[in-house]
This record gives C-alpha cells, structure tokens and sequence, in this order.
C-alpha cells in the first residue's frame, strides 16, 4: 500500500510513520514544509492512502491559518481531482473545529472542503477532532502543557500554572495512531466520518503537574505509581521520554556494613517492595519471622542455604539454591527463616515484599531458625 503522511515530522507525523514502517508492504511518501512542490504531487499521483497531519497552529500572523490550513487542503484536493484520483482522507482536525476563533474556523473550513471532495468523487474521508495529544517526541513550550510540564520538571525548570481548576481533555499518540491505522484498514466505504480516539483522559491542570512531580520524586524515594490506571501508564511512559539523556542512570542509595550491602530498588503500595543484597562468604543474613509480611527471595549469583522453622514448631529445613537456577522461594508468615552464603564468592540476592518497609510497623520479629541456639 502506498501512504502519503503531509506534516511527517511533527509529532503525530513522526510517531505514525514509526508505527507505519513496521509493515514491510508499505510505501511511504513524506511531505513536510521543507519537501519539494514535485514530490508532492508524484505522491498524490500515486497515494492510496493520504494521512493528512500537516497544519499551522501557532502562527505569527492569523492570515498563516487560511494558507497553512484552508487552501493548503483545497490544493490537495484539487490536484487529486485534476489527477481523478480519489484516495482515502484521514484528517487530523481539533475540538476546536466547533469554537469560533481563527483556528478553530480554518478547522472547520477544512472538513468542509473534504467533505465536498468525498461527496464529489466517492472518496473515504474520515476526520478526527481531537483534544490535547500527549506522548513521547511532542515539542515543550509549544502547544502541549504535558510536553511542558514534562520537559521542564524532569529538568528541575519552574512550571507556570495560570488556572489550576482548569480540566483539559487528553488522548495518548499511541491510542491516536493505532485509530489511525485501524480507519485507514477498515474496508466500509462512507464519507466525512467523524471518528473518535478512545480512551479519552480529562484531567485538571494542578492534578497533571502533581502527578509529574511525583514521577521526578520516584528517583529519590523509589515509589513507583499504580500502573494499573491507563492514564498514569501513559503519562508515566511520557514523562519518561522527557529525561535528558545524560541522566537516564542513577545510584541507589545503600546500606553497607560487616556482612555486605543493601539496597531498595522499587516501592509501591500496590505491588510493594524490591531490593537487592549482596552477602559475604560465610555470612547469614534473617533469623526473623513476620506476622503478615510475605516474601520472595531468589539467588542471582552465589550459592546459599535457606533455613525454615515454623515459630510453632522445632523441626527446622532447609533449600539449597544457586544462582545459577534462577529459582524463587516463597517466604510465609509465621516462619522464622535464614540465608546464609555457602560459596566462596559473594552471593547476591533478589529480595520481594508484598509492602513497603513501614519504620513504625516493620513486622518483623527476631528468632533464630535453630531452636537449640535461643536464647
């Protein structure tokens, strides 16, 4: 299939031509404000496909909105009828299509002249008046708040917030390009479509920085966010695609002593805590039990012995792992239990709690594993 994306390296440009790619049956013509007049035509020519994104939102003068919206889609049109071709249309409008500014009037102009070119040549044309796009490549101190808020608090830049009670509709690029791959496969025939992106996400102003904030925040104290909000998934990704690119890597902090080092890795209250150990040769870490803590330890390097004893009970047992299995041992409550570093090289542990470590309710309560040894 041959597909013609005007506006191709701004951010729905650039993020649909990604996605486009990944289908080796796919041509792709890309048309922005620096390509020659000859190589738009040739893809008119041919296109079967058109993804019109190309646009002027921001302009110097108001004129730029009728020559950069109106009448650079009346050319299109134009030159596919004088060519008697009759493509598919997918056009990106704005909820602002409705309003009565100068934008959102050049919006409306424009659907008006493709709904005049499907009807005249039987063409599908489908538009999309969409809200706030967010996702990662968008331009900072552009036309994006999310983009902004993004770029400026993972850079420690101040954010400026005019009317914090202000709600604003949000769509992910993600959800706006697979929508867009999706009208352009559908097979039914049927002009001037108004087609919506889904999920839409509203949210206020002083909601979206405190939730970017939080995200910086997580580098410090190691809390992550509920992922299982579709929205925070999303904004979560985003926000990471702002991080400058010297700083994707930092330290965690560690608690260092006789026996080895410690260190939290993640936090959070929906799936709880991990951390990583590294122990000495001959050393022994636990000796404690926990009313209600759950955990899970898994050998990475080294070899190590894991002892049980029931706090009911005297027998105790044992596991033997190595790191070379990659095997997972379940921790239960009521359990006091052990590890101790058999090799004769550090071991090094992967540690799992269902909670945050809690300084005023630890849970957790020393007991040797070796009765014998209390005491």
């Amino acid at each position: 299939m041959k597909i013609l994306v005007t506006g191709a390296r701004g951010f729905l440009g650039r993020n649909l031509i990604v996605a486009l790619r990944r289908n080796p049956d796919h041509v792709i013509y890309e048309y922005d404000l620096d390509s020659l007049h000859e190589s738009l035509e040739a893809a008119l020519a041919s296109a079967d496909v058109i993804y019109h994104l190309a646009g002027v939102n921001r302009p110097r003068d108001p004129e730029e909105f009728i020559s950069g919206n109106v009448e650079f889609t009346a050319y299109l049109c134009n030159t596919l009828s004088r060519l008697g071709r009759n493509p598919t249309l997918i056009f990106t409008s704005s909820v602002q299509a409705a309003s009565d500014n100068p934008y959102g009037l050049s919006k409306r102009k424009t659907e008006e002249i493709l709904a005049d070119f499907g009807r005249s040549t039987g063409a599908k044309v489908a538009v999309f008046r969409l809200p706030g796009v967010f996702g990662k490549w968008c331009r900072p101190n552009y036309n994006s708040v999310v983009a902004t808020f993004c770029n400026n608090i993972a850079r420690g830049i101040p954010i400026a917030i005019k009317d914090p009670a202000r709600e604003i509709d949000l769509v992910h690029i993600d959800d706006v390009v697979k929508a867009f791959i999706d009208i352009m496969e559908t097979k039914q025939e049927n002009n001037n479509q108004y087609c919506e992106i889904q999920p839409v996400f509203r949210v206020t102003v002083s909601h979206l920085a405190e939730l970017l904030t939080r995200f910086k925040a997580g580098r410090t104290n190691l809390m992550i966010p509920d992922f299982s909000d579709p929205f925070i998934r999303r904004l979560y990704s985003t926000y990471i695609s702002y991080i400058p690119e010297s700083e994707f890597a930092y330290s965690l902090p560690i608690q260092a002593d006789a026996r080895g080092e410690l260190a939290e890795f993640l936090k959070s209250v929906h799936f709880g805590q991990i951390f990583v150990s590294r122990t000495r040769p001959g050393i022994t870490r636990g000796h404690h039990y926990h009313d209600l803590k759950v955990e899970k330890f898994a050998v990475l390097e080294g070899e190590a012995i894991i002892r049980f004893r029931s706090i009911q009970g005297d027998d105790a047992f044992e596991y033997r792992v190595s790191g070379r299995e990659f095997r997972v041992v379940d921790i239960p409550p009521g359990y006091t239990h052990s590890i101790e570093n058999i090799g004769n090289t550090d071991m090094v542990v992967l540690f799992w709690a269902f909670e945050p470590y809690d300084p005023i309710r630890p849970d957790i309560y020393s007991l040797n594993v070796e009765k014998d040894k209390q005491a």
